[in-house]
This record gives structure tokens, C-alpha cells and sequence, in this order.
């Protein structure tokens, strides 16, 4: 191999180093999304709680109608969200790809959950089964929040992860009391919308 051709070597190692590290520095772009995710179903949680200990009085069938209603905002706004995002700078760098494949996974893995569950409680003729609800979403956002941490560099994030993983089993504690949408409502808040709205911050006028 001549000279000419060790250097042309090193120089495609060099741009090819020079992209990743440039992808992996480019801001995280799901800010609104875990926002959106924060706010609506900790609100459907809050009125959850008032369902429950009877602050508000209706029908059991308002709890279906509650949390279909929040799923369908949710899921509106996460295409409206998907679509804003695929053409901004930096979406497609190997951080963001990875952050939101991670992020997917777990938003899809809740979503055939809650559909198990339901068909799980239509057999049994028992709503047991959904008490597991909250601490399955804890779970599932500590290991989106590990991959984002892992891809972004971000050691803050890491954090958010060990806090839902710890949240998980604690949340459990709190099973057949009305408290429990409370908790759910403050981790959503604490795990998905106050740091969804510090990517949003993060994220300059023109995305890397």
C-alpha cells in the first residue's frame, strides 16, 4: 500500500469519526412528544384519583372513556409530532435514531401491554390485573431513558433511568388505595414532562 493510500485511509477514518461524533452531539428531538405523554395522562390520572375517592361522581364507564380519550389526544399528537420532526436537522443522526427507536419500543411495548390487560380483565371479570399499569410504564420509561442516556452522552438522563427503575416496585406499595393514580401522575410529571421540557430547551434555532 503506498503513502498516498495510508493517507486516504486515515483521512475516510478521520470523516467517518468526525460524523459520528458530530451525530452523537446533535439535541435530542422527542422533548414535545414525552411532554405531551407527561401532561395528558398525568392529568387522566389526577382525574383518575377523583373518580376513585369520590370527588367526582360517575359511572365506572367513565374510567374506558377517560383513558381512551387520553390515547387518542396522545396518539394525534405524537403523528403530528413524528411528521414535524422527520425533516428537522439532526433527526436522522445516529443518536436520534437510536433515542427514538429506544423511546418506540417501550411506547409500543406499553401499548400491546394495556391491550393483554384488557383482554386479561375481560376474562377474569376482574380489573386486578390493571393495578400493574403504572409500574409496567416506570419500567418501560427507565429503559427508554437508559437508551437516550447511552446515545446522547447526556449522564443527567441516567439519573431519570434509575428513578423510574426505582419508582417501578415502589408505585406497587400503593395498589388498591387511590393514591396510587396520584403517584403515577407525579412520576409522569417528574419522568416525562418536566425532562421533556429541558430537551426543549436544549434544542437550538438549528438542530445540528
Amino acid at each position: 500500500m503506498t503513502r498516498d493510500q495510508v493517507q486516504s485511509v486515515q483521512d475516510d477514518i478521520a470523516y467517518m469519526k468526525a460524523l459520528a461524533q458530530e451525530g452523537r452531539q446533535a439535541p435530542l428531538l422527542g422533548g414535545r412528544i414525552l411532554v405531551t405523554a407527561g401532561l395528558v395522562f398525568g392529568v387522566a390520572a389526577i382525574i383518575h384519583y377523583a373518580i376513585d375517592s369520590g370527588l367526582i361522581d360517575m359511572a365506572p364507564v367513565a374510567y374506558l372513556i377517560l383513558w381512551g380519550s387520553a390515547m387518542l389526544i396522545f396518539f394525534g399528537a405524537l403523528i403530528f409530532e413524528i411528521r414535524r420532526a422527520e425533516g428537522r436537522p439532526g433527526a436522522q443522526s445516529a443518536g436520534n435514531s437510536a433515542a427514538s427507536a429506544g423511546w418506540m419500543g417501550a411506547g409500543l411495548g406499553i401499548f400491546v401491554m394495556s391491550l393483554a390487560m384488557g383482554v386479561i380483565g375481560w376474562k377474569t371479570q376482574s380489573d386486578t390485573v390493571a393495578m400493574i399499569f403504572p409500574s409496567l410504564i416506570f419500567a418501560l420509561y427507565g429503559s427508554g431513558w437508559a437508551v437516550s442516556a447511552t446515545m446522547s452522552g447526556q449522564k443527567w438522563q441516567w439519573y431519570l433511568a434509575v428513578g423510574c427503575w426505582i419508582a417501578t416496585p415502589l408505585i406497587a406499595f400503593l395498589i388498591g388505595s387511590p393514591a396510587m393514580w396520584l403517584g403515577y401522575a407525579a412520576g409522569l410529571f417528574l419522568f416525562a414532562l418536566v425532562p421533556g421540557l429541558m430537551l426543549m430547551r436544549q434544542e437550538p434555532t438549528e438542530v445540528v
